[in-house]
């Protein structure tokens, strides 16, 4: 265990979950034409363990979106990297880590649906419903959790405990 770390959900623990995800969007979207849209940096283990268990054929990328300076909110949401192909008539499935304020993905909601897409819906592992801004729907919840700030699993402080196989609350000591 890394100093100033307390595990929240352990390997198992979050393993277990992406399993019953998995099992929910499996039944949720047979026939459909699924396009799994991770959102870099943080969703990319939990949406490769996910695609595994998920039992579609299915396509995936990736965007980069960003509402955060450190670990802070600015409210402004940019777009650093886009879908690589058209989207129009896909059933999308946003795979995220956490979510917070709800900034960000309600706005990469609005615009995906104008780009054509027919369903979208929000899978993520863990959310903070205390910090939401914005009433956003979440169709696939791993965990809710309080207003901690959280590293592993994808999730980071300054790029550090990405790698992580597990969830761990970081001591606030270690970033303020």
């Amino acid at each position: 265990m890394k100093e100033g770390l307390t595990v929240l959900y352990s390997e198992k623990e979050l393993q277990d979950k992406v399993e019953e995800l998995a099992k929910e969007i499996t039944k949720d979207y047979e026939g459909k034409d699924l396009l799994l849209l991770g959102i870099l940096k943080g969703a990319v283990p939990f949406m490769a363990d996910l695609m595994r268990k998920i039992d579609l054929d299915l396509k995936y990328d990736f965007m980069d979106v960003s509402s955060y300076q450190g670990s802070t909110s600015t409210g402004e949401v940019r777009i650093l990297k886009d879908v690589s192909e058209s989207i129009d008539g896909k059933d999308i499935l946003i795979v995220e880590d956490i979510i917070d304020t709800g900034n960000t993905l309600s706005y990469l909601k609005n615009v995906l649906f104008n780009r054509g897409a027919n369903s979208i819906e929000i899978v993520t592992m863990l959310s903070k419903p205390e910090r939401r801004k914005i009433d956003l729907d979440v169709k696939y919840n791993g965990f809710e959790i309080e207003d901690n700030f959280v590293v592993g699993y994808g999730m980071d402080y300054d790029e550090k405990y990405r790698g992580l196989p597990y969830i761990a609350i970081l001591d606030e000591s270690m970033y303020k």
